[in-house]
């Protein structure tokens, strides 16, 4: 595998942004806890904003501003970090965005998403790596995790599979049996929804698999895979292609009962 790119993990911008807005807010002796109230954000967001490590959206800082009485300063600082109306570019970290998530839409078109992998699975896929095995099952944990476990609730998770993915081999066929009787129990989970897409393939869901995080204050950021390294972007552009992308996609899926019926008829007569 190609080494990955080293790239920082602050923008400047934003962390010239998050500290002219901590001087602010301990300038009024406002606590971190009364901005989170107030945005329907945690505490730790809201410190992540003020370190630099995110991106806080215009409604975000536009509810800071006013309640620091700040007369639009924090906000006119935000846009003039901001170019065209476009996002302060930002190295992201994926599985914090993803861990932070509340809501994950994801589209494979040749294996099991991630998060839905069996440890037999992923080993195969990640070519026998344990270590890299080991720390994509532990992500899992995000999907079930109890209610009162730290500061966020259970993402819903919308996995939509090309029917391909089904029959391509990965491992042995105990390998593919058990994951795929492991895909329909985690279709069953309230929070977890499994689409098998149909069709010619005949769309923009080729160029390759694709995840979009919606972020607690709506504001959205997708991880894409490439044949080289996967890209994170917020990017208004990219996110509408893949919007777009999404919809298409979704008017040739099955309904979640109907793919239930479909991966098991295929364990049956491809994996038994």
């Amino acid at each position: 595998m190609p080494p990955k790119r080293q790239r920082p993990r602050e923008a400047p911008a934003l962390v010239a942004f998050g500290r002219q807005m901590r001087r602010m807010r301990e300038a009024k002796e406002v606590k971190q806890e009364t901005i989170a109230h107030l945005t329907k954000m945690s505490g730790a967001q809201v410190s992540r904003i003020e370190t630099g490590k995110r991106r806080a959206s215009r409604s975000f800082v536009q509810i800071v501003d006013d309640h620091l009485e700040a007369g639009g300063t924090l906000l006119t600082l935000w846009e003039d970090l901001n170019k065209d109306g476009r996002p302060v570019p930002i190295w992201f970290d994926w599985p914090e965005i993803e861990a932070d998530a509340v809501m994950l839409i994801t589209w494979q078109h040749s294996v099991i998403p991630g998060l839905a992998q069996t440890p037999a699975y992923a080993l195969a896929i990640l070519q026998n790596n344990q270590a890299a095995a080991n720390a994509r099952i532990d992500r899992q944990a995000i999907l079930t995790k109890a209610p009162e476990d730290d500061e966020a609730s259970v993402p819903t998770y919308v996995m939509l599979i090309n029917e391909y993915v089904l029959r391509n081999p990965v491992g042995t066929a105990d390998t593919m049996r058990e994951q795929l009787e492991h895909l329909i129990k985690m279709s069953m989970l309230p929070n977890v929804t499994v689409q098998v897409v149909l069709g010619s393939g005949e769309h923009d869901g080729n160029m390759g698999a694709f995840v979009v995080a919606t972020m607690d204050d709506r504001s959205e950021v997708a991880y894409i895979e490439t044949a080289v390294s996967p890209i994170t972007t917020d990017d208004p552009a990219d996110l509408s292609v893949l919007a777009k992308t999404l919809v298409v996609l979704r008017s040739q899926a099955l309904t979640e009962q109907m793919s239930r019926e479909f991966i098991g008829k295929v364990v049956q007569e491809k994996w038994t």
